[in-house]
């Protein structure tokens, strides 16, 4: 092997069609860290690790890469950072999902519950059975309903914002916009002056914090689900999942609006007509538990050689 070639090894999986590549060795040491500190660790220092892994030529727009760090607290099995093409992400349960189904194909998760740390604090997992695995999430919530905002060339849109681990604009299409694959483009280009929009008026979730998703709902293709989302992600990439955090926030939506009850089950399918199934517990200080149920394939086990005369060996960088 030649001097300053560095091996990653890499997991990859899938969860209702969305990608999550894990990276369990390779990565720069940072012992100790809580996964907020190897964000900023890897952000600050190493930021080579998720442009080489999330972006071309070893990556695409779609995928959400995963760290695995040792966790800090001791009922834990494992920490975990997210990132993508183009930046770092609060949570991810699509990827929460290939997490797990990743450290049960390592043989490192214990039976019954399962807890993993992340930067938004700790969700916990429980071994997959035939692939499904349920995550019960951090505290979401609703922060703002019905808030208008006009769009150039689409007039004016309202949505609800809300937390499910990350920040969302949900949308109801209604007939202004058909929520099917065959109408990618459209639902593009309507999401991205959706969050131009949101940018250009100071539209923010709690505390300033950005509204980086935009989802938008229309009716399900069958009798299955309860509803179809086309979620756009940071990286102006579409989710091929239902999403996670969307599917979190939505349910908190639902449960602030009096349409969903404890316990009720909300089956929400997204852009490829795959389904998370989510219920909710009312939180004490507000908001809900969202628990998502989704189902993840381990698809590959990589070696990734990071040579240092290639010329993207940290991989083709879009700015955001």
């Amino acid at each position: 092997m030649s001097e300053g070639v560095k091996i990653i090894k890499v997991i990859d999986s899938h969860t209702a069609g969305e990608p999550t590549r894990v990276v369990v060795s390779g990565a720069p040491d940072n012992p100790g860290a809580t996964p907020t500190e190897w964000r900023e660790f890897l952000r600050n220092e190493h930021d080579w690790l998720r442009t080489a892994m999330a972006c071309e030529p070893r990556g695409h727009e779609a995928a959400v890469g995963a760290l695995l760090c040792e966790p800090t607290q001791s009922d834990c099995v494992a920490g975990v950072v997210f990132f993508n093409n183009v930046g770092y992400l609060h949570g991810c349960l699509h990827g929460t999902i290939g997490v797990t189904v990743t450290l049960a194909h390592l043989g490192r998760l214990n039976e019954g519950d399962n807890k993993i740390e992340t930067p938004t604090g700790i969700v916990t997992v429980r071994e997959p059975e035939d692939g499904w695995v349920s995550v019960r999430n951090v505290r979401s919530w609703c922060h703002a309903a019905a808030v208008s905002v006009e769009v150039p060339d689409w007039g004016t849109v309202q949505g609800d914002v809300a937390w499910g681990g990350n920040w969302f604009f949900l949308i109801e299409a209604g007939d202004a916009i058909k929520v099917d694959f065959s109408n990618l483009d459209q639902l593009t280009d309507f999401t991205c002056a959706v969050r131009r929009a949101l940018e250009a008026n100071s539209i923010t979730g709690e505390n300033g914090g950005e509204i980086d998703h935009i989802e938008v709902f229309g009716p399900p293709a069958n009798e299955e689900a309860d509803s179809k989302n086309f979620v756009l992600c940071p990286g102006l990439a579409y989710d091929r999942s239902p999403c996670g955090t969307g599917t979190s926030a939505k349910l908190a939506c639902l449960h602030a609006a009096d349409k969903l009850q404890p316990g009720q089950v909300w089956r929400q399918a997204g852009i490829l007509d795959t389904i998370f199934e989510g219920t909710v517990e009312e939180a004490p200080k507000g908001g809900v538990f969202p628990t998502v149920r989704g189902r993840a394939f381990v698809t590959a086990e990589a070696q990734m050689i990071v040579h240092p005369d290639d010329p993207f060996a940290h991989g083709i960088v879009h700015s955001k």
